[in-house]
């Protein structure tokens, strides 16, 4: 009985069934599991219905189960937004309640954005379950969706989260200011000591003490209480609820020392306002700072679809109409004119022009399109008029899918945790346990007033053991580290890339625009036996000026940088695939491959060792007639950046493997490869196969870098362990990455490595510095000395000791502004880049 009260009815789709036999196959196979009664599976419907125990391992034996027998579940995908969330911690609790959730498979939840992505078996589980999951934990959730306005409420939410940190830090050190100073000031300054005594008082001192320490603990400071207080009622304390009680215990103590002093033990009757409103204060700047890391992630999906264009110019009942692109259907024949952006995915079947498709290739050289040939949506037409099909619209697009990568990329388990929030784990409960058992020993087995004294060392332990240092550990390694990377160019958008990069083991890059420098140029020419360079390219350039194609603008280019005067061209003509004619000064000029040269009859045999050179560094050898005579070979291409070879160099020596992700066709990237030193190469790859290819290399344990520049590049920076993007790139690609060099020089890919190892180890140096100092002098504010020695700690050399922990973590981070990089890099994008 009690075991059919737990069976609940389940509806799941299945993939790939097409006759009665999946059927009983996929019944089979769900039956075999145990806990599992009343399975039915509907062909036409693609569905299964069966009655399941809630044991989270059950559903995932129905998973194993179904994919075994060859067919695929049908997962379904939610997404909330977290609020009130502040560390690692937080991120872990909200994960493992919702993995509670019957049907959850995974629960993956990322702090940087803020976002649990939830894969659950069952379509029919209603969002409110998972949002009540999050809600006992004491955070608020809510259901997002794909839309622009969902994107700008992310990010006013940031900006906001942002602005009340400032603003509480600020109020927090307005008041905390005087207080420390007069306090600590008067320890250290004994005429400043006295003059307070004799001119203000000590009780009005402790009175104006009071009022600043409470005015920070009931304002900035609620928050800690807010969110400390209810995970210790839920037996889950965090880093919060370390704050409010080491915060508290200094301020509590410090109202009975003023307002009840006969309370406390002689020579106890000491105030540590300053202590209370200190730990405030450090903790609100640490992180705020922490905030502004984390940056606005949604940036790149909301330029993502900023990119489609919004109207669309189709024939329907053979008129020609001009549309909103959501409107557009598959099968309509859409027309585009020149400079238009294509509204959506299809293929041409009339006309024919060049269109820029680097958002998908990577590639500066616009493709010719001819009937019958593919074009994607989002990608720009530059010289031609033509028409085409729709053949993908909506979410099917090709610009669809990207932002699909990106979010999914983003919103993806990053593996890593702070190291601050993996010790808190144990460290909280721990110094809590620690004053408990003071306070208990001392009143069970202390000296008369054992009250007093109980309470006297558990403040001490708990002010001594006060998170202020642990919790400035790593922020203010990061906010230096990031503040020294910014002065060398390279802008961290988000702290745990610094952890990520430290453990790198591949740096996969994008050829143009990475490697290269992302527009072609005159790379090579030579002029045949009895002709003049100049000359010859003075008439070439005054051909190609008439020809709109970017390799006719290297050539142009090429020749101006020469200082050649360009003539006017006469009977100009294109042969799209071939080459171009023209008349200059009166002899006929002719520029195209080798097979348009062929077809003009003109022997090539004198180049054919030049034309080989070219194809084994993957260029295109390209040739010139002047009045039907062989005159040149030539070759445009996009060259490698001066940086390239050094930095490649520079990451070989520090252990690291290279690799190239590129769209480009396997014989130039592999000739790259080889020039470059390169150790693995994927070619001819659209941007879902770069993702693709970074999953592949992720799969081995290995922790991928991937550094890019484009829109093509957005997903798989996403997907990387860090993606580093260009910034002569794509404004989306650097959304997109956790780091952007702010020139196009990869030296600087070796140089941010260095660095984010140098903070990892400083970040490392400060947790040690701050766990071990204090758990060291634990034992002695618990009273531990006192038997022996009569010796016992006073809250005032604890707060002190807190103190001095928090000075050493802020001085051992400020060493990091002396870091040198290993190489000597530009730190501000490269003239004619932009």
């Amino acid at each position: 009985m009690s075991t059919t009260k737990r069976m609940k009815a389940r509806e799941l789709g299945i993939r790939g069934m097409n006759c009665a036999s999946c059927v009983g196959q996929v019944e089979k196979a769900i039956r075999s599991v145990p806990g599992v009664l009343n399975v039915t599976v509907n062909l036409a419907m693609q569905r299964a219905k069966f009655e399941l125990s809630e044991n989270p391992a059950n559903v995932a034996a129905v998973i194993k189960a179904i994919r075994a027998a060859g067919y695929e579940p049908v997962l379904h995908t939610v997404q909330l937004g977290i609020d009130g969330m502040s560390c690692a911690s937080c991120a872990g609790r909200v994960e493992r309640a919702l993995k509670t959730v019957p049907g959850v498979l995974e629960a993956t939840v990322n702090m940087a954005t803020k976002i649990a992505t939830v894969n659950t078996l069952f379509a029919t589980t209603p969002s409110a379950t998972f949002i009540e999951a999050v809600r006992t934990l004491g955070f608020s959730a809510e259901e997002i969706g794909k839309s622009p306005d969902r994107v700008d409420r992310e990010r006013e939410t940031h900006e906001r989260e942002v602005g009340t940190l400032k603003r509480a830090a600020i109020v927090a050190a307005m008041f905390t200011a005087p207080l420390f100073i007069l306090e600590m000031g008067s320890h250290f300054v004994p005429g400043l000591h006295y003059w307070l005594m004799d001119t203000i008082g000590r009780s009005n001192l402790f009175y104006l003490f009071f009022v600043l320490a409470t005015m920070v603990q009931l304002g900035p400071g609620r928050r800690f209480y807010s969110k400390g207080w209810p995970a210790l009622q839920r037996g889950a304390p965090d880093m919060n609820t370390l704050v409010m009680l080491g915060a508290s215990a200094a301020w509590g103590y410090s109202v009975v020392a003023t307002f009840f002093p006969a309370a406390l033990p002689a020579g106890t009757v000491h105030v540590y306002f300053e202590a209370a409103a200190v730990i405030i204060t450090l903790i609100l700047f640490g992180r705020y700072m922490e905030a502004i890391a984390r940056g606005r992630t949604s940036e790149a999906i909301k330029r993502l679809m900023c990119l489609q264009a919004k109207t669309a110019r189709v024939v329907r009942g053979g008129e020609e109409m001009e549309i909103a692109v959501e409107k557009v259907c598959v099968g309509d024949t859409v027309l585009v004119r020149p400079g238009e952006k294509i509204p959506v995915d299809g293929e041409i079947l009339d006309g024919e022009s060049y269109v820029d498709e680097s958002m998908v290739s990577g590639e500066p050289i616009p493709s010719l399109k001819e009937k019958g040939a593919a074009v994607v949506g989002a990608t720009i037409n530059k010289t031609g008029s033509f028409t085409f099909r729709a053949t993908k619209v909506g979410a099917d697009m090709l610009l669809s899918q990207i932002v699909r990568m990106v979010e999914q990329a983003q919103g993806s388990k990053l593996p890593i945790q702070a190291l601050a929030d993996r010790v808190t784990t144990w460290f909280v409960p721990a110094i809590i346990a620690a004053a408990l058992v003071t306070f208990g020993t001392w009143l069970l087995l202390g000296p008369a007033p054992a009250l007093t004294y109980a309470l006297v060392n558990a403040v001490a332990v708990l002010i001594i053991a006060c998170p202020c240092a642990m919790g400035l550990a790593t922020p203010t390694s990061i906010m230096v580290g990031t503040g020294r990377g910014a002065d060398m160019g390279i802008l961290f958008r988000r702290g745990e890339a610094l952890q990520t990069m430290r453990d790198a083991e591949v740096i996969a890059m994008d050829k143009t625009g990475t490697l290269t420098r992302g527009r072609p140029e005159l790379t090579n020419f030579a002029a045949a036996e009895g002709w003049e360079s100049g000359e010859v390219l003075r008439l070439i350039a005054s051909a190609e000026r008439l020809s709109e194609h970017p390799i006719a603008e290297a050539m142009v280019k090429g020749a101006k940088d020469h200082g050649l005067p360009l003539a006017e061209a006469q009977n100009f003509k294109a042969h799209p695939g071939l080459g171009l004619s023209a008349r200059v000064e009166g002899r006929r000029i002719e520029i195209g491959a080798d097979r348009y040269m062929k077809q003009l009859g003109i022997d090539l045999r004198s180049f054919g060792q030049t034309a080989e050179q070219l194809g084994d560094e993957g260029k295109t050898p390209l040739y010139a007639a002047v009045d039907d005579r062989l005159a040149a070979v030539l070759a445009v291409a996009d060259p490698i950046k001066d940086s390239t070879a050094a930095a490649i160099e520079a990451l070989h020596r520090a252990g690291l493997r290279v690799a190239m992700i590129t769209g480009d066709n396997r014989r130039t990237a592999e000739a790259i490869a080889r020039r470059l030193g390169i150790d693995e190469v994927v070619a001819e790859v659209l941007p879902d196969g770069k993702v693709e290819a970074v999953k592949g290399l992720q799969k081995e344990g290995r922790k991928i870098v991937f550094v890019g520049d484009g829109i093509n590049d957005a997903p798989a920076l996403a997907q990387a362990d860090v993606g580093i993007a260009i910034g002569t790139g794509t404004d989306i690609a650097m959304e997109s990455a956790e780091v952007v060099l702010m020139s196009g020089d990869l030296r600087n890919v070796p140089n941010a490595i260095a660095l984010s190892r140098a903070t990892i180890r400083n970040i490392k140096q400060n947790l040690f510095w701050a766990f071990a100092y204090n758990s060291a002098l634990i034992p002695i504010a618990a009273g531990a000395l006192y038997p022996a020695f009569g010796v016992l700690l006073s809250p005032v050399i604890a707060a002190i000791a807190m103190a001095a922990s928090s000075i050493c973590v802020l001085g051992n981070a400020l060493r990091l502004r002396r870091f040198r990089p290993p190489m000597r890099a530009e730190i501000r994008q490269e003239a004619g880049h932009g």
